[in-house]
């Protein structure tokens, strides 16, 4: 193998853009010619590729987005765009793919690689850590760290105000980020999708806060809150908080929804060691003749597994998180 390409594919996630550092400079260590596809199958398809240099990733690691640009590929489903993906790679001699990107983008990578022998990495990119049979996805600590941020300046107005927000953050299928979030920024409450709603549980929360002073709470609700896994015209703050007025008409009470920010600005430390361990991996299981592999971290070790039996397993709400998230918010 001569030539590897990388693409980065689905929403944005900080880490992105360390993983290509990793994958360009490792990768010419290794003898490769490295190639950037932009906006990833969608730019596949398009044949809108670049070659890249140790001087084209100069400066990236930190950087939230991606360099490649991104982009949500429907056709890449198809057999027709399928081919036109691979005459691609066929064209330049690209013989190895890094993915960077959610379960939609392993998706494709698994169908290259077993339909049409193109050794495929996956590098699970993605702010919302739904994929289960990693720890960590990138783009996690920093969307955490991100919402934890803004709760804490949320609290100067809304203490002096005795008033409660209902923040909603991202996590359609998965509520690592409110659970994560509301733990080390001590939200007073914690709505993940994983947990059966009850407004009532969450109302009797804040009257015996009241009851004991405290006027002013922060509600974290993820926004697959009413209906995981799907998009729902009206956002869960707002619905949440209508909950709470029907039950407490004289509260004090605001929503907001966070949305891009949270996949907005530099990647934190964590993330971008992530990004590079992991790209730096995909290169080695390359040169190594591996393909159909995702790449992931358990237990602070980075490794490797087939595609199909990553995808295959499901994740449940880390329920001690949420305990202690719960259990501490208790006034």
């Amino acid at each position: 193998m001569k030539k590897i390409g990388v693409l980065t594919s689905g929403g944005d996630s900080q880490g992105m853009n360390a993983a290509i550092y990793a994958v360009v400079r490792y990768g010419i260590q290794h003898g490769f010619e490295v190639y950037g596809i932009r906006n990833g199958y969608k730019g596949l398809m398009t044949d809108d590729v670049v070659k890249l240099t140790a001087k084209s990733v100069e400066g990236i690691a930190h950087r939230g987005g991606t360099m490649l640009g991104t982009a949500r590929c429907l056709e890449m489903k198809t057999v027709e765009g399928q081919q036109k993906a691979v005459a691609t790679l066929t064209k330049h001699g690209i013989e190895g793919l890094v993915v960077i990107g959610g379960d939609g983008s392993f998706a494709g990578a698994k169908v290259l690689s077993t339909q049409y022998n193109i050794k495929t990495m996956a590098i699970p990119g993605t702010i919302d850590n739904d994929l289960a049979y990693t720890d960590y996805t990138l783009g996690f600590d920093t969307a955490v760290s991100i919402v934890a941020n803004a709760v804490k300046d949320l609290r100067d107005t809304m203490s002096c105000n005795d008033r409660t927000c209902v923040v909603e953050v991202m996590g359609n299928r998965c509520g690592d980020i409110a659970v994560y979030a509301g733990l080390v920024s001590g939200a007073e409450a914690v709505l993940p999708p994983e947990v059966k709603y009850d407004p009532d549980t969450l109302v009797a929360r804040l009257k015996a806060n009241a009851k004991k002073g405290k006027l002013d709470n922060i509600i974290l609700v993820s926004e697959g809150l009413r209906s995981r896994g799907e998009i729902v015209k009206n956002k869960e703050a707002d619905f949440v908080m209508e909950d709470i007025l029907a039950r407490m008409p004289k509260i004090n009470i605001r929503s907001m929804v966070l949305g891009h920010l949270q996949r907005s600005g530099d990647a934190t430390a964590q993330d971008r060691m992530l990004g590079i361990k992991m790209g730096a991996h995909a290169v080695k299981c390359l040169a190594n003749g591996l393909t159909n592999r995702a790449i992931g971290i358990h237990n602070d070790a980075i490794f490797d597994e087939d595609i199909v039996e990553a995808l295959a397993k499901t994740r449940g709400l880390n329920t001690e998180m949420y305990e202690l998230a719960n259990n501490l918010s208790k006034y």
